[in-house]
């Protein structure tokens, strides 16, 4: 039986198109970018059509891009580069509790050299309040990392509303933009970030390519040191195949963003209604939809535990919550933060739809999904 992808928020599938620019940066095209010579001068123009390709799709001037070997680089970039100092390591952090540990992670490092950081609570949606983390800022806050949507439940931030509190206090501000890059329009200066990161295999480029961006005028110490590649701050020859990829995957999300809204609107409004259909009241909804990225549903199913539920609807590939914590059966931070009681988190699905999801897709799905639940429900 066909399988139905149904975990776009774990990754992407590499788009044809992007594929197809990358191949000739993996034959002909092989040159060193810093060589003074044409091989290197044409790899060099692929990087720099790709750094503005990316910067479009932010909204941003091209010399703002850095590239990256993906998220968590750009999250790590972001947070420990702001808080490096010439004497090691200062300054206070605001996170939420909703963060990918790609900021989760780096901000306990930066506890345990001596930081603070303060971790901001959602409501039972995971969404935080802006006049909270406003509340949360110090003199001493040297950066506010709020995620732009979470990856398991899909809570979209008050990004744009915390950038202007972020503003008047004079304090940096990121934000982790992995998930909703592609899903949602997102503009750096409708966002009012200074930073923002973005990776390339939840866009449909490859994994191992992302880019932060970084607003003219932040400064930020670099994670490690060699050439002076992406303006000294990401030193090492750059990975001109994917980054090439990551070029046209934003040239691609750039001019489809709207419309691929819509249609994941759609499709997973289907898919619920088919889930609903089945089980009843008895199936639960985690966060807000209203206020949540379009391709994604997290969805309780009451009585059974969702990774046995995903084990006998084996043509349907999604995840119990995010893909970091594949496989384990407590309540992840996310799930937790929005106060979700143990019982009816053990059966958390987080279904994902992307680009290729189709009506048909949805429909198949639905009818494994409720077969599955209906035999763990017939046994218990």
């Amino acid at each position: 039986m066909r399988q139905v992808y149904l975990d776009y928020n774990a990754t992407t599938p590499i788009a044809p198109s992007v594929f197809e620019v990358m191949k000739p940066f993996l034959t002909d095209h092989f040159g060193n970018p810093s060589s003074r010579h044409s091989y290197g001068f044409a790899v060099q123009h692929a990087i720099d059509d790709a750094r503005q390709q990316v910067a479009n799709l932010l909204g941003a001037g091209p010399e703002e891009i850095v590239f990256t070997s993906g998220g968590t680089e750009s999250d790590n970039l972001a947070m420990i580069g702001s808080a490096a100092k010439s004497g090691g390591f200062a300054g206070h952090f605001v996170i939420s509790a909703v963060e990918h540990p790609a900021i989760a992670e780096p901000a306990a490092y930066l506890e345990s050299l001596g930081c603070e950081v303060t971790v901001v609570r959602t409501n039972r949606d995971g969404v935080v309040s802006p006049d909270d983390v406003g509340a949360a800022i110090r003199a001493d806050t040297v950066l506010v990392s709020i995620i732009h949507a979470n990856n398991e439940i899909g809570a979209i931030q008050p990004i744009a509303k915390i950038g202007q509190i972020c503003r008047r206090h004079g304090v940096r501000f990121h934000t982790d933009a992995a998930q909703s890059i592609g899903k949602i329009r997102a503009k750096v200066d409708e966002l009012g970030v200074d930073l923002l990161s973005l990776a390339g295999h939840k866009l449909y480029a490859p994994k191992g390519i992302g880019a932060l961006y970084i607003r003219n005028g932040c400064l930020l110490k670099p994670l490690f040191y060699g050439g002076g590649q992406e303006r000294g701050l990401r030193p090492s020859t750059e990975n001109v195949a994917y980054i090439a990829g990551l070029g046209q995957a934003a040239k691609l999300a750039d001019r489809s963003v709207d419309e691929n809204q819509l249609r994941l609107v759609g499709l997973r409004d289907q898919l619920l209604d088919g889930l609903q259909s089945g089980v009843g009241s008895g199936l639960t909804v985690n966060g807000d939809l209203n206020h949540c990225l379009p391709n994604t549903l997290s969805v309780n199913f009451p009585g059974v535990v969702g990774q046995q539920l995903l084990d006998r609807a084996a043509n349907v590939c999604a995840s119990t919550g995010s893909a970091c914590h594949a496989g384990a059966t407590n309540r992840s931070a996310t799930l937790a933060a929005i106060e979700l009681p143990e019982n009816v988190a053990q059966g958390t699905v987080r279904l994902s739809l992307g680009w290729t999801t189709s009506a048909e897709d949805v429909e198949r799905s639905c009818s494994s999904l409720l077969a599955a639940w209906e035999s763990l429900v017939a046994v218990l």
